[in-house]
């Protein structure tokens, strides 16, 4: 968890994103940019259609034939001289990372920006073991000096502007940079993290992809970071859940090709590397030690209980991009490891659904997500299953179970239903014309925070009857 403090309830989180101009801003700003440039690659891509197909069936494939590839992966990164662990839970996945860095005499680690890290809870791990953690990707950098948790997937300080940010590193650095222009501020933290690269004992990393015919881990940044974080240490460590299988380099070049235009907008991305075991001998550089930890964490649970299409997801953020209600709250408000609409799937299947029960209502099902998943995710259908589940499970409010009641009764008696609608639409008329329709009774969800727009005078059925007796139609 971190450092900062954030309203109990999703409602509450919710009502102070929307009320923050400032976030609203930030999101704009770097979600904005991202659609256009995932548009731009996606219609400069002739094949596009068939390689997010490709995408979808290797994901599949693996899905259906986990086992195998999760003991040929380890046979191979054996074979490379990595020490291969698995971990059931999260907090098995923390203690093993742990075990590993004290076994190294590791005073501090370095970490490159991870969100299967993120979902185990490792930064509160490492602090709890007193081991200095240095984040190195740049947003990770800003977010851990703010205390505070990622906002996106992909670009973890996303809610935060460039002033911000500007005001934060002339708080927390050394050397801090005058200005407020993004060179300035990325020299900053260059000056401020470089010594960390070379003076930490262990570095860990993510993985995008784990090869299975190789042993090799593959990952992707834009900052170089990851090398760095990887390559002096003595002992590198790899966390990754057990989905992130591809059968060879081939395959994984071919979701790369998808990861990052969906992602970035960008064809290729600055920094793809391929991990295969430890420095052997006359390597110039590289770990002594090479340990994987291979994470379940629910996963196994989610291809039982139906999610199994979720276990697709490459990390790419596109679908928070496209989000109208991430684009609204953002990040944080979702309160989990994983915002917007694949965190509205995931938390309830890591977290449990009556926690987090508001998530898969936080969505309008206008099936944009599902449009730009560049492996065909059904995010829709799945949120649909979540609310589904709460129904059949008694989490919903009695007062909303009263309400769909209700409605139930009008919609089976027609006549009374059209003369409720209609006396509706009446009422709200009245109060339009009063300028109170903010304070209209049981409105508030909606008046809050947006406008309410006077409905006509009729109702659609209504108007649909007056055309067509216009026009002589038969009802």
């Amino acid at each position: 968890m971190s450092a900062m403090a954030e309203p109990a309830s999703f409602r509450a989180r919710v009502a102070a994103a929307v009320a923050d101009p400032r976030l609203a801003e930030a999101i704009a700003r770097t979600t904005g940019t991202a659609r256009r440039k995932r548009a731009a690659a996606v219609a400069s891509w002739a094949d596009f259609a068939s390689a997010r197909a490709l995408g979808r069936d290797i994901k599949d494939h693996v899905i259906a034939h986990l086992g195998h590839y999760l003991a040929l992966f380890e046979r191979n990164a054996r074979a490379s001289g990595a020490e291969v662990h698995w971990a059931r839970t999260a907090q098995e996945a923390c203690d093993i990372t742990v075990r590993i860095c004290r076994a190294a005499g590791a005073r501090r680690v370095t970490r490159a920006k991870s969100m299967l890290g993120e979902e185990i809870g490792l930064p509160h791990a490492l602090r709890e073991a007193g081991i200095e953690r240095i984040e190195t990707d740049l947003a990770e950098h800003i977010i851990q000096l703010a205390g505070e948790r990622p906002s996106h997937i992909v670009w973890p300080a996303l809610h935060k502007t460039r002033e911000q940010v500007a005001e934060l590193f002339r708080a927390r650095h050394h050397d801090a940079a005058r200005g407020a222009d993004v060179a300035a501020l990325v020299a900053s933290a260059r000056r401020e993290l470089r010594a960390g690269f070379f003076a930490a004992e262990v570095g860990i990393s993510g993985a995008n992809f784990l090869i299975a015919d190789s042993g090799a881990v593959c990952t992707v940044t834009n900052e170089g970071n990851a090398e760095l974080t990887t390559t002096p240490p003595r002992v590198h460590i790899v966390t990754a859940g057990i989905e992130k299988l591809v059968p060879s380099t081939a395959h994984a070049m071919t979701l790369l090709r998808l990861l990052v235009r969906s992602a970035t907008g960008a064809e290729v991305t600055q920094y793809t590397t391929f991990h295969c075991g430890p420095k052997r001998a006359g390597d110039p550089d590289g770990p002594e030690a090479f340990h994987i930890v291979l994470v379940d964490n629910g996963r196994t649970r989610m291809l039982a209980e139906g999610l199994r299409e979720m276990l697709r997801c490459l990390r790419c953020g596109a679908c928070l991009n496209h989000c109208v209600v991430f684009r609204t709250i953002g990040g944080h408000a979702y309160g989990g490891t994983y915002p917007g609409p694949m965190g509205a799937v995931l938390t309830p299947a890591l977290d449990g659904l009556a926690a987090n029960r508001d998530l898969p209502q936080a969505c309008t099902l206008n099936g944009q997500c599902q449009e730009v998943c560049p492996v065909a995710i059904p995010l829709p259908k799945l949120l649909r299953g979540w609310r589904d589940r709460s129904w059949r499970e008694g989490l919903e409010p009695a007062t909303l179970r009263r309400s769909l009641a209700l409605w139930r009764f009008c919609v089976l008696r027609p006549r009374l239903y059209r003369l409720a609608a209609g006396g509706a639409v009446r009422l709200v008329r009245m109060f339009a014309r009063n300028g109170w329709i903010r304070r209209m009774p049981f409105a508030g969800g909606w008046t809050r925070d947006r406008d309410f727009p006077a409905p006509p005078a009729r109702t659609f059925l209504e108007q649909y009857h007056r055309s067509s007796s216009a026009r002589g139609e038969r009802r």
